[in-house]
C-alpha cells in the first residue's frame, strides 16, 4: 500500500509540473513578426516533426542564434507546425496542427532552462508533457547548442 501512495504522490507531482510549466509559457502576441525560417519539410510520417513548418526567432535570441552560445535569459523560439497537402505534385502548408514555444528561464532547471510549451492551432495549451515530448530530444540532440536543435544557417 505504501508503494502505491508513493506512485500516486510521483505522478501528481508530475503532472502538476506539467501543469506549471504551461500556465508559466503563453504563446506569444506578434510572434509572426518575428524573423521567419524558410519552409522546412519532413515527409517521415513516424516523426514528432512530419508535416511543413516554419521557425520564429526572437530579437532578444537571434543573435546567439547566428553566432552561437548560450542563449539570454527570454530568448524565444516559436515553430508553427503544418499538415502537408499536394497541390499539383507540389508540398505546400495544409492545416495549422500544432505551435510550440521555447522560452529560456534559469527557473526552469530541469529542463536546462527552457520552458517548452505546445499549443493547438487556436492558441489554447495542447497538454503535449514538456519533459517527454520536448526536452528529452533536445538533450540528446542539442546539448552542446545550449538545446537548441536548428541551426541559423538553415534557417534562411
Amino acid at each position: 500500500m505504501k508503494k502505491l501512495w508513493v506512485v500516486v504522490l510521483t505522478m501528481v507531482v508530475s503532472f502538476a509540473a506539467v501543469a506549471v510549466a504551461a500556465e508559466k509559457a503563453s504563446l506569444p502576441k506578434g510572434y509572426q513578426k518575428w524573423e521567419k525560417s524558410k519552409q522546412k519539410i519532413v515527409t517521415d510520417k513516424n516523426s514528432l516533426f512530419y508535416g511543413i513548418h516554419y521557425i520564429y526567432v526572437d530579437s532578444k535570441a537571434m543573435k546567439t542564434y547566428k553566432s552561437g552560445g548560450t542563449y539570454p535569459e527570454g530568448s524565444r523560439f516559436v515553430v508553427d507546425f503544418y499538415s502537408i497537402k499536394d497541390e499539383g505534385g507540389k508540398q505546400v502548408p495544409g492545416k495549422k496542427n500544432m505551435i510550440v514555444l521555447m522560452k529560456k528561464d534559469k527557473k526552469a532547471t530541469e529542463t536546462g532552462g527552457w520552458i517548452y510549451a505546445s499549443f493547438n492551432p487556436d492558441g489554447k495549451p495542447s497538454g503535449i508533457d514538456p519533459v517527454k515530448n520536448c526536452f528529452e530530444c533536445h538533450l540528446k540532440e542539442a546539448k552542446n547548442t545550449d538545446y537548441i536543435i536548428s541551426k541559423y544557417a538553415d534557417f534562411k
